[in-house]
Formats: structure tokens, C-alpha cells, sequence
């Protein structure tokens, strides 16, 4: 892991808006043209779609509620530079740092790992140690109190501006964003000179001086916990590939729990472990329920604000090896819709019933939610969908005003719809909530149709989507056909959610995310017409959970992972299969846009400038992967075949066809080589 740092174009509009800062108290009359070269930035970037995804451009929305002109800027629109005032342009300003500085500061992964060989150290550590691990302080929290900051306060304000600016160690700071930055520095530069001095505790109080001046109890513990405990069990990384062997042979493979290390979870090292989810009897667990009910309070509130009433229905995918990093975030974020609260048996710690949560005391309607769950959650918690089954029906047989109450209201409205097939059919069938594959079956299937070009519309995925996952769960049945019950539930999805616990990966890192996230929004949109709202939970951080609009995080993963020169080359390092990977990349973005209509123009062309058309990485492909180079420049014509690639640069296109020609002859020359050599 990595921190992706801003680069090209984004680091030149870093600098702007810190030149901003400065000129803004020298020399104010040079502002209009730092201005105006900010702005032309942003549009040569194409960050104004990110800002009005992000409600910066809107009148209204954002961080900051910018007093408009109403007759110059109706309600809801989109506005340019030339028609702020001063004050909003610097408000503007702010949002713009607060943006750069979260792209900056996201962990990305620094290639791949490779078995058995421990991955850079100080970046890792500096990753591994930004949470609080069991009881020990988080560095950059540590640093940041040491200075007299409250980190957390940081971090939900990056954008914002001190109060008088300030000099952190050598660095000058405007915003919170300069001392977010300024502080990761200061722990990587830590851990850089410890590993020079070999990670021995002896010297933490030396390197300590060096890097702030003085000593603080709290980053002590820090770093000796790096130090004793991190770095050694990094080092066992060896271990993988001698358990690797242990296992081909059949012998015993040491366990440990699972989770994602870098969440606040170091103490799961080390690696090559087979994992387990530690007591599947104590899911969710408290910290887990805390979680899940900022997850569905962000949810919800996000709905309100944007729709002006809160969402009847929505719509959840759950995966089980989520459930198993966790211990029951998607779990909880579906009760606390309901508005239901497990209670724990406080010897034990596992849940040991459900109470239902007063309307009064919930503040908001309960939630009608339809679940998605994956083939391994089936068969590792059957006991968690017995809960969630409990949960519904008690939500469903309580009498309550039905405005405040969406799942009774939808289920009794069914009740009358399914009157035909009978009072016990129609019982079941209206109270369905839980839907996944076939009994013995796995995934969405949305997967093969992509890869084999088998779809003409969202019909296509609709009918796959409902097909592979119509299946009924629940405490009295496992595994019912209810194929159209799943149709109908779908229909009325107001809201596709899905959520992601870690940094580790990202969603154009697999295609399971547009197969579950992906084929609900498409099946929606195909049932109603209508797209409906998708957002995205991030819980990488379990006290600062955040949802995002789903092509805002598609955005944010599209300019700090995907086309990041420092996650390009790392992946180079790894010859064939950095190839793979990048092609990988480019088919999770085309299977995403082509369910959930994430992708604006410009990331195709991104795409195409940076994977197949950028010179080094083109002779990279050819002479480590040219089947990869391949694969590519035919993804991105068939987008800009099917229209998802809308108005492609027709020298772009030009050119790839130029490089899909060229690389077929390539590989012909190949395999006739091949060939002769046989």
C-alpha cells in the first residue's frame, strides 16, 4: 500500500491553489488571475464534473451554502466561474484543496504483492498505522494532537482554512489539507529513517527528536508498536510460500482471523494464514453495529437532501468475505434501515435477539430493504439471514402508522396483489426480502455476458440479473424460486447501494462490484426506465464512514488509482501480469458503465492516452503482454461502437484501431513463431 499523491495536472493545480493562499495576502490584485488560470485548469482536467458531482458547482449543495443571485443562477444549476462573486470563487477555492487533498491522501496499492516477499516498508507502515490498532493511538492522529490538532476535525473539513496560516516543521500551511498532508509526511518520514536504523525501539526516541522537535507519548506507542509488533510479522511473509507447499502437500496450514490489516487490523498478521471469521455465532458484532448505523444514516440522510423525503425501498448487496473483515457491517446497515437493534449476551458477546427501535426514538421511517446476497455468504451465515428474517417480520407485524412504516406498508399492499395464489403462498410471497442464487450456484452471470459481447440492452442484464438471483431466503425457505417476486421487489428499489471496508482494493479492481452493484442499477433502470440513485459506503475508516454518489466514487478511483503514473508503472514491474492487470482495469470500467453508467467520455480517453496510446507503456505491452495491448484498444472501440464512449476524438480512435490492427499482426508473427519452434 501507497499513498497515490496528486501528479500532472493535479499537482499543478495544487500548487495554484497554495500560490492562491499566498498572493491572497500579499498582493490581492494578482487573485483574478490565479483564478482564471484555476479554472482553465479545471476544465482542461474535466474537474468540473467531480465538483458537481460533489455539489461544489450547484447553488445550494456542498460544504458551503454560497449566497447565489437568483435571477443570475436558477435553482440546481451548474454555474461557472464568471458568474460567482469573490466569496463563493474562495469558498470554491477551499473545495477545490479539500478535493485534491482526499485524492492525494488515498491508499492505493503499490503493484502487486508477490508471495512470499515483504512489501516496502515505510509506506506500509505509514498505512498500517493510520487507524488505531487495539488500543494503540493512530500516527497521524498521534502527530496531529501533539500539535494541538484534532485530526478527525481535519479530515471532515480538509478544505477548509486556518485561521492564520502557520509553519508545521519546514512546511508553511494554509488548510486543514496543507496539515493532513504535512502530518503523513512527518510519519513516513519516521518510519523512513527507523528502517534505516533497522526498526529497533532503542532509537524511536532519536528519530522522534529529528522529526518533531520533541517527544510525544502517544507516537511513541505508535511507532514501538510498528516496530515490535508490524515489522516482525511483515517479515514472516516467507511463511506464504512455504505454507503454500505445506498445503499442496496436505499438511496442516497455520490459522488466523480474517480482516484487512490496513482497517485497524494489524494484529491478523501474518500472512499466508488460513483464514476464519473468527465465531460466525458473533456477527454483528457491537463495533460492527455502529458502523452499519452510520452507514445507513449517511444513506438516508443523503437521500433526503437530494430527493426531499426520505427513500421507501432500497436495495443492498451483501458478500460473505466482507461480512467475515467486518464481523456484520452490511448486517447492521440493513437492521438499523429497519429500525431494529440486535442486544448482546453481554458474557459471550453474540447477538441473542432483536428489539424493535421506537419510530420516536429512530427520528425517520423505517426502510424497506430488499437484499442481494453472494452464494458464499449463503452457505457461511445461514443463521445471519435467519436474523435478518426476523428482523423484516417483526418490522412487518408491527402496527404502525404505514408513512412510518414502508415495510409493513409494502408488505400489506403485496398481500392484496398476490391474493391469487392463495392466503400461504401470498404470506411468503410478500414477505420475501432475502433473494441470491441457486442453492449450490454462485455470482450475478452479468460477468460472461460482458466478456462474450452477448448483450444488446439493460434487458439483457436485467433478465440475467433476475434469473441468477431470484432465489428466496430466509427462516423458512432456502433457496424458493422467486424469480418474479425479485422482479417485482427490484422494481421499486429507490436506492442501489452497495459498500466497500477497506482501501486494499477498489471497485475497478474486480468484476463482482458491477455484477451485484452494477446488474441492480441495470435492472432497475430496466424495469422502470429510470435510474436510480446509487451510492457507494465507505467504511475504510469505521469512525468517519462516508457514502458517495457512485460515479463520485467511480471518479475518485479513476484519478487516484487508475490513471496515476505511480500505480501505472508499479504495475509495469510485474511484466505479463501487469499487463493483465491493466487490462483487467479497463473491462471492470466498460462492465460498470455499461450496467451503472458511471464512465464520462473523458475517462475512455483517459484510458486510451495513458494504457494503450502513452509510448512507454505501449512498448511495455508489446514486449511483455501484447495480448493485453490487444484486448484494450478492442474494449475501447466496442464502447465507442455501443455509444457508451459518446463523442470519441476521432484521432483517438484513429489510433486505436492503427494499434489493434498492429498488435493482431503481432501476434500472428507470434504465434507463427511459436509454431516453427514446435
Amino acid at each position: 500500500m501507497t499513498r497515490a499523491e496528486t501528479y500532472g495536472p493535479l499537482a499543478a493545480l495544487n500548487q495554484l491553489v497554495n500560490e492562491y493562499y499566498t498572493v491572497e495576502k500579499l498582493d490581492a490584485s494578482k487573485l483574478p488571475f490565479i483564478q482564471q488560470q484555476i479554472w482553465e485548469l479545471i476544465e482542461q482536467t474535466n474537474l468540473k464534473t467531480d465538483l458537481d458531482l460533489n455539489g461544489m458547482l450547484t447553488r445550494g449543495h456542498g460544504d458551503h451554502k454560497h449566497e447565489w443571485d437568483e435571477e443570475l443562477t436558477p435553482e440546481g444549476v451548474p454555474v461557472t466561474l464568471s458568474e460567482m462573486s469573490g466569496n463563493e470563487v474562495a469558498h470554491l477555492i477551499e473545495d477545490i484543496d479539500g478535493y485534491l487533498c482526499e485524492l492525494g491522501m488515498a491508499q492505493i496499492r503499490n503493484g502487486l504483492h508477490i508471495l512470499g516477499n515483504v512489501p516496502p516498508l515505510p509506506d506500509m507502515l505509514r498505512s498500517m498505522t493510520r487507524l488505531t490498532n487495539a488500543g494503540v493511538p493512530s500516527l497521524p492522529d498521534s502527530i496531529a494532537r501533539h500539535f494541538g490538532f484534532d485530526y478527525k476535525a481535519l479530515l471532515d473539513s480538509p478544505g477548509d482554512k486556518l485561521a492564520t496560516p502557520l509553519t508545521c516543521q519546514t512546511t508553511f500551511c494554509h488548510s486543514n489539507a496543507d496539515l493532513i498532508e504535512t502530518f503523513d509526511e512527518i510519519a513516513l518520514e519516521m518510519f523512513v529513517r527507523l528502517e534505516a536504523l533497522g526498526f529497533q525501539s532503542k532509537v524511536i526516541t532519536a528519530v522522534q527528536e529529528a522529526a518533531l522537535g520533541t517527544i510525544s507519548s502517544e507516537v511513541d506507542r505508535a511507532l514501538n508498536f510498528a516496530c515490535q509488533e508490524i515489522v516482525p510479522k511483515l517479515e514472516l511473509a516467507s511463511d506464504e510460500v512455504e505454507h503454500v507447499l505445506d498445503a499442496l502437500e496436505g499438511r496442516y496450514v497455520p490459522a488466523g482471523p480474517a480482516g484487512a490489516p490496513t482497517r485497524g487490523m494489524a494484529h491478523i498478521l501474518p500472512s499466508g494464514r488460513n483464514f476464519y471469521a473468527v465465531d460466525p455465532r458473533a456477527l454483528p458484532s457491537e463495533a460492527a453495529w455502529r458502523v452499519g448505523q452510520q452507514l445507513a444514516r449517511e444513506a438516508v440522510e443523503r437521500y433526503r437532501k437530494e430527493e426531499g423525503h426520505y427513500p421507501e425501498t432500497v436495495g443492498l448487496s451483501a458478500w460473505g468475505t466482507s461480512q467475515m473483515r467486518t464481523h456484520g457491517d452490511d448486517v447492521s446497515e440493513m437492521l438499523a434501515l429497519l429500525g431494529v437493534e440486535p442486544h448482546w449476551d453481554r458474557q459471550s458477546r453474540r447477538p441473542d435477539g432483536l428489539n424493535l427501535i421506537p419510530i420516536e426514538r429512530l427520528g425517520r421511517p423505517r426502510v424497506d430493504v430488499t437484499l442481494r446476497i453472494s452464494g458464499f455468504f449463503r452457505d457461511a451465515f445461514p443463521h445471519l439471514i435467519d436474523m435478518m428474517d426476523e428482523a423484516v417480520s417483526l418490522v412487518i407485524n408491527t402496527d404502525e402508522p404505514l408513512d412510518q412504516n414502508y415495510p409493513r406498508k409494502h408488505y400489506l399492499h403485496d398481500l392484496e396483489q398476490n391474493a391469487e395464489h392463495g392466503v400461504e403462498e401470498a404470506e411468503a410471497r410478500s414477505r420475501y426480502r432475502i433473494f441470491g442464487a441457486k442453492p449450490g450456484t454462485y455470482g450475478a452471470g452479468i460477468q460472461a455476458m460482458i466478456e462474450t459481447r452477448h448483450w444488446e440492452s439493460d434487458k439483457d442484464f436485467a433478465q440475467v440479473f433476475l434469473e441468477w438471483g431470484g432465489y428466496a431466503y430466509g427462516k423458512a425457505v432456502n433457496g424458493v424460486d422467486a424469480r418474479g417476486v425479485f422482479a417485482e421487489r427490484v422494481k421499486v428499489v429507490q436506492v442501489a447501494l452497495h459498500n466497500q471496508d477497506n482501501r486494499e482494493h477498489d471497485i475497478f479492481d474486480s468484476d463482482d462490484y458491477f455484477q451485484f452493484h452494477g446488474g441492480m442499477i441495470a435492472t432497475i433502470r430496466a424495469l422502470t426506465g429510470i435510474q436510480p440513485k446509487a451510492y457507494f459506503g465507505d467504511s475504510s475508516r469505521p469512525d468517519a464512514v462516508r457514502v458517495r454518489d457512485l460515479r463520485e466514487e467511480s471518479l475518485r478511483v479513476y484519478r487516484s488509482r487508475v490513471i496515476n503514473p505511480k500505480w501505472i508503472e508499479s504495475i509495469k514491474r510485474h511484466g505479463y501480469k501487469g499487463g493483465l492487470e491493466l487490462t483487467a482495469t479497463v473491462d471492470y470500467i466498460f462492465g460498470f458503465d455499461a450496467t451503472a453508467h458511471i464512465a464520462p467520455d473523458f475517462v475512455y480517453e483517459g484510458l486510451a492516452e495513458h494504457y494503450v496510446l502513452d509510448p512507454n507503456t505501449q512498448g511495455f505491452l508489446k514486449e511483455s503482454n501484447p495480448w493485453a495491448l490487444n484486448a484494450m484498444a478492442e474494449r475501447l472501440l466496442e464502447a465507442a461502437q455501443r455509444g457508451m464512449w459518446e463523442q470519441p476524438n476521432e484521432e483517438t480512435t484513429a489510433a486505436l484501431r492503427q494499434v489493434l490492427l498492429d498488435s493482431e499482426t503481432l501476434l500472428e508473427a507470434r504465434g507463427e513463431k511459436t509454431r516453427k519452434t514446435i
